[in-house]
Parts: C-alpha cells; sequence; structure tokens
C-alpha cells in the first residue's frame, strides 16, 4: 500500500505508542518526506534513541524517503493560511505536500488533521 507517513505515525511505531501497530501494515512502500525524517530523528534522539542506522531499517522495511522538492515547499507555503488555526508546523505542512504532490493517503496521530479540509484522504491512527 503506498501512503505518505507523517513524524507522528514512525514516532507512534517506535515508541510503541497507541495507534502504532498499525502503521508496521503499511511501511512496505509508504513514503515519507526528508523534512519529516528529520522531525523523526529529532525526537527518538530527545527519547535517548540510538539512531545510527535508523534510515537503513526503515528502508530495509520498504519505507522510502522523498526529499523535499521546490513543488511540494510552495503547495506546503499555500496550505499555511487554510492550517494556522489548527496549530500544523512547516513539517506538518510539508508531510501534507507530499502527499497532496503523489496524490496519496496520509497517515498521522494528530488527531487535529481530521479537521482540515483537504482534498486528500487521511487516516489517523488514533
Amino acid at each position: 500500500m503506498s501512503v505518505v507517513l507523517d513524524a507522528s505515525a514512525v514516532l507512534a511505531f517506535l515508541h510503541d505508542e497507541p495507534g502504532g501497530d498499525r502503521i508496521s501494515s503499511v511501511l512496505d512502500g509508504a513514503s515519507i518526506s526528508t523534512v519529516n525524517w528529520s522531525e523523526v530523528v529529532q525526537k527518538a534522539l530527545q527519547k535517548g534513541v540510538d539512531v545510527d542506522g535508523m534510515q537503513q531499517e526503515f528502508i530495509a522495511l520498504g519505507v522510502q524517503f522523498a526529499d523535499f522538492t521546490p513543488r511540494q515547499a510552495e503547495i506546503a507555503a499555500k496550505l499555511w493560511p487554510q492550517t494556522r488555526d489548527h496549530g500544523l508546523s512547516l513539517a506538518d505542512r510539508a508531510c501534507l505536500a507530499l502527499a497532496i504532490d503523489k496524490e496519496l493517503p496520509v497517515w498521522t496521530a494528530d488527531r487535529v488533521w481530521a479537521d482540515l479540509s483537504l482534498h486528500i484522504v487521511m487516516q489517523v491512527i488514533r
């Protein structure tokens, strides 16, 4: 299954948080923006996780890392007016921009995303 993963979904998977168990079924073929990967690594480091080799482990599971393109940068910027009241960060909008650009569903643990009126499929995992 091809989906875009938000950092919150990957972190839920990594840390055995609620909903994280649902992520293993979509890892093979899933994409994550390099912007969101940076967030995953940062948050993992904050929890004391050894991140050496972590990217290779995700690649072995079938996850693809998508470079943040100029097109996605523009999409993310244009999402700001309709997402600012929901508190979405640039990384959140980068994730959404990848999903919009590739016309793929996005999986997240951030419940507030369910309130967004975007023309993409969103799966909130908890």
